[in-house]
């Protein structure tokens, strides 16, 4: 499971765009040569993983990507919280949450109301076929810069199957999580790492193909802003008709 764009619009919206913790602005203007930055990251108060910070043993697995496990932080504070977690508890950080989205509701309160926070789809943006991704940097320089994911592959026979693009898949998640704060090594790393996986799909009958969509994050408190979201889909080799339909080369 991942977050949902519904939980992300929630998420923002109600956060007002801002760090929960410095209450900074998330979303940087453009500039007259490059696009706008978007300097916030989504994070979760507890992980969902075994060593990540302030992972619960007892929350349920469809409960971690939710928005009540979520908090919206600068990118300084997400890693702070992250490195000080006897300090950031998770109750701490549900209380700064709590208290950061009702100072939001309290400075909107008698102002205008700003339009719903939503994700808008560009035509000119959307891919009309998703080329093969052949090597580890491919699908690496894919997932990097993206702020979401849509993930889609053909039906499963077996359990093998069902292990092995499921992980390669939470990989991407979590790669899209994290992926700007890797150093150059773990990308050399992960890269290397990802190439074995596509092989062993290959092995398996699988082809991986991919590309990226730039829409639009409007509405709120701030200008609109691009959202690069990072599609995969990950098709039996057999299968002419899904081929035909993601990919023309």
């Amino acid at each position: 499971m991942s977050i949902t764009n519904k939980t992300r619009k929630i998420l923002w919206g109600r956060s007002g765009s801002r760090c929960a913790l410095c209450r900074n602005q998330l979303v940087v203007g453009a500039t007259s040569v490059d696009n706008e930055s978007v300097v916030g990251d989504e994070c979760h108060i507890v992980s969902g993983q075994s060593n990540g910070p302030r992972h619960e043993l007892d929350l349920p697995k469809n409960d971690i990507d939710s928005y009540e496990n979520l908090i919206l932080l600068c990118r300084v504070h997400h890693k702070m919280v992250d490195d000080q977690t006897e300090t950031y508890t998770a109750d701490v950080l549900r209380r700064m949450k709590s208290n950061h989205e009702q100072w939001v509701s309290e400075k909107l309160t008698d102002k205008e109301t700003p339009a719903p926070v939503r994700l808008r789809r560009v035509k000119e943006n959307v891919p009309k076929c998703l080329p093969r991704l052949h090597t580890g940097r491919d699908i690496l320089s894919l997932v990097e810069g993206s702020y979401a994911s849509q993930f889609g592959h053909d039906d499963l026979k077996t359990v093998s199957e069902v292990e092995k693009v499921a992980d390669f898949l939470q990989f991407l998640q979590d790669f899209v999580d994290i992926g700007d704060s890797l150093e150059a090594g773990d990308r050399v790393r992960l890269s290397f790492e990802v190439e074995g996986t596509l092989k062993e799909l290959e092995d398996m009958g699988f082809l991986v193909f991919g590309d990226k969509e730039i829409q639009i994050l409007e509405g709120g408190i701030n200008p609109p802003s691009n959202w690069p979201v990072a599609i995969v889909y990950i098709a039996r080799h057999t299968n002419s008709a899904s081929l035909t339909n993601i990919s023309n080369n």
